[in-house]
């Protein structure tokens, strides 16, 4: 498990969007060839989305052999509805790169079938290969996509019952009237988001920081179910300063005693045939 302790949300949007772009570059995605990705919705990746997207433009990142799967998705919202998770994708991030619309997959919450939705959705997973990478974030009581407190670790892609607390906060964004919250959702398990290659998992903020010190510092327990990738192979936390703030001194100073490695990981590409405006990105945040 790797911790990135970075300074604002924003370097960790920077930080986040270069290891993405290099993950992408290095498989050298062609035909037959995809890199399968897997993605979230809400505030925290936004910023990824925003950079991820400027790469694009630059001509330093094509999405055309790749392959996304999303998170999750409400049940009974209607596609276009503005909160929908579908439209957040695709008003953020697909209809602004060179995606194939048939290779970017989010669950459809209004399936006449949900169970048979859920289980196509991991069948469509398999037969891509697998997912690359995995990128995720948490709510405040650590958990992932809607896999809340007491979901079970070894879960798979399903309907999911969404708790008061989630439903309550969730209000924000449905003019804070609890009830034009949807009470169900379809979320992809823990699982599910286990079986990727690499799992990159993006948290900022100080209301974040309680969750934070269980999923990293604390045993794995299905009440935080993100502390379940302490078991990944593969898993690197990306946070800013402000969710670290109950974090032992200790922790803090061994990851940061790590940075020189870990920004390696977000350097200019090694891929040969990358464009030479990818090159020129020496920097692995802030551009400094």
């Amino acid at each position: 498990m790797r911790l990135v302790i970075l300074d604002t949300a924003t370097d960790v949007s920077e930080w986040a969007a270069k290891f993405v772009r290099n993950r992408i570059l290095q498989k050298k995605p062609g035909p037959g060839n995809y890199f399968v990705l897997g993605l979230p919705t809400g505030g925290t990746p936004m910023g990824m989305y925003k950079k991820l997207v400027e790469f694009h433009k630059k001509g330093e990142l094509s999405f055309k052999y790749v392959i996304t799967f999303n998170m999750d998705e409400y049940v009974g919202l209607p596609r276009d509805h503005p909160e929908s998770y579908h439209s957040y994708m695709w008003e953020n991030f697909f209809k602004h790169i060179d995606i194939d619309p048939e290779h970017a997959n989010v669950l459809d919450g209004n399936a006449k079938d949900l169970t048979k939705e859920c289980d196509e959705f991991e069948r469509k997973i398999k037969d891509a290969g697998g997912v690359d990478l995995f990128v995720g974030g948490i709510g405040p009581d650590g958990h992932i996509a809607f896999n809340e407190p007491g979901s079970s670790l070894k879960s798979r892609t399903r309907v999911k019952s969404l708790a008061k607390e989630t439903i309550v906060a969730n209000a924000r964004f449905f003019d804070n009237d609890i009830n034009k919250v949807p009470k169900m959702a379809l979320t992809v398990g823990v699982d599910t988001v286990m079986d990727a290659h690499e799992v990159m998992i993006l948290i900022t903020g100080v209301a974040k920081a309680y969750a934070l010190r269980h999923s990293i510092e604390e045993g794995v327990n299905h009440m935080f179910t993100v502390s379940a990738f302490q078991l990944h192979p593969r898993t690197i936390f990306v946070t800013d300063e402000d969710a670290t703030m109950e974090l032992k001194v200790r922790t803090v100073k061994y990851f940061k005693g790590l940075m020189d490695v870990h920004n390696k990981l977000v350097e200019q590409p090694e891929d040969p045939t990358a464009p030479p405006s990818a090159k020129r990105l020496k920097s692995p945040v802030n551009g400094k």
